[in-house]
């Protein structure tokens, strides 16, 4: 690609892309993302169900839960800016993914829980994104 021609802005979004998401594959690691993303302490990192978990002080000396998603490092956290999605945008994205009898739907920090039945009948228990909507991890509910 010739990039004398290519404006600014569309160089730089192709960087970006081109920057791989990476894992997140251990508790050195989940110190180390939630460091670099201003946290001043880290303790309590546990792994669970897709996500790595941790109690962090934030810089106004509160603590509080954060989760970072193993496959990919995405910080999720319910103070740190972003918009979360509603119940209803979550219910709405559930169903289009094919699933139904979605009940027990609960945000806990920036993670929505829910249950459902999903296109092939079983009851599953599904943890998402709480900014994107992404299902994090599915499991059956027995």
């Amino acid at each position: 690609m010739n990039l004398r021609h290519t404006p600014l802005a569309l160089v730089l979004v192709l960087a970006a892309g081109s920057v791989a998401a990476q894992s997140v594959n251990g508790p050195a690691d989940v110190e180390s993302k939630l460091r670099a993303a201003g946290y001043t302490e880290v303790r309590d990192v546990e792994f669970d169900d897709g996500l790595w978990e941790a109690e962090v002080r934030a810089a106004d000396g509160r603590w509080h839960d954060v989760a970072i998603v193993a496959a990919d490092g995405e910080l999720l956290d319910a103070r740190g800016g972003r918009p979360l999605l509603t119940a209803a945008e979550i219910t709405a994205r559930l169903q289009a993914a094919g699933y139904a009898t979605i009940t027990d739907l609960e945000l806990d920090d920036a993670i929505w829980e829910a249950d459902a039945v999903a296109a092939d009948g079983r009851r599953v228990e599904i943890r998402l994104n709480g900014h994107t909507g992404a299902v994090i991890d599915v499991e059956d509910d027995r």
